[in-house]
């Protein structure tokens, strides 16, 4: 059987079973790399064919009875050397307080959104809009709070919605710009951490890093407030610290 395993885009190959459990048992070849033959339908990670275990032994599999000739053991230990020089340095998982540091600063952008409605309001609009905030903290009815914020809403020009439409789409259209070019928002990027795939540590498609983990957990956020968010952030603790909007993206955050 023929194998073929691939890391950083890279493919190499193909090796034995036995070349390839040697590079294993020796952690030349590591668990994240991905690998192939034939009867698979897709690359999968080795840890997902081996079941994290340092051996891959493929159903149906029967290990040859003849003694491995010399030559054949120089080449593999010269294809070990190979990919030993080729080795990806180990990446570190950014802490939980970096990623708390980045969130908190991807949340003070969007801030000029609730900020931008008041620089259309004239002076009396200002004074209404303060009384129904007044009201509204006072309020202990619920058929009377919809009704305040209806005639808050009401307020507001239609130009000062439009505006904050606007922000919005910039805001999304530049985090994904850097997202999908760096995997970092501009709050990661400055607590110097990055998102990657949790199997290879390769960059990720901007629909797993924008619209997974982003854009879907934003609108899940915004309904099931704050039950999803503490939810989500309590898979961080876990020793890969995956939220679970990581989980599903198949990411994971680095130190840069």
């Amino acid at each position: 059987m023929q194998i073929y395993l691939a890391r950083n885009n890279q493919q190499a190959g193909p090796y034995t079973i036995e070349q390839l459990n040697q590079m294993l048992a020796s952690q030349q070849v590591l668990l994240t790399d991905l690998a192939w033959h034939q009867g698979m339908t897709e690359w999968k990670a080795l840890g997902e064919l081996t079941q994290g275990q340092l051996v891959y032994t493929p159903i149906g599999y029967t290990a040859p009875s003849t003694p491995t000739p010399s030559s054949v053991i120089n080449d593999q230990n010269n294809t070990i050397q190979k990919i030993r020089v080729e080795t990806k340095p180990s990446q570190e998982l950014a802490s939980f307080g970096s990623r708390i540091f980045a969130k908190f600063l991807d949340l003070l952008l969007w801030i000029p959104a609730a900020v931008i409605p008041s620089f259309f309001l004239k002076p009396d609009q200002i004074t209404q809009l303060t009384a129904l905030q007044q009201k509204m903290q006072n309020s202990s009815s619920s058929s009377q709070m919809g009704q305040y914020q209806q005639e808050l809403l009401n307020l507001i020009p239609v130009e000062a919605w439009q505006s904050v439409f606007f922000y919005i789409i910039i805001m999304l259209a530049v985090q994904a710009f850097f997202l999908a070019k760096t995997g970092q928002s501009l709050g990661k990027r400055t607590a110097k951490i990055k998102i990657v795939d949790a199997n290879t540590g390769d960059k990720v498609s901007l629909t797993r890093v924008f619209l997974v983990r982003s854009v879907i957990f934003i609108f899940l956020n915004m309904i099931f407030m704050p039950f999803i968010t503490i939810i989500d952030h309590v898979f961080a603790f876990s020793p890969k610290r995956q939220t679970l909007h990581d989980k599903l993206a198949k990411t994971k955050v680095i130190k840069q």
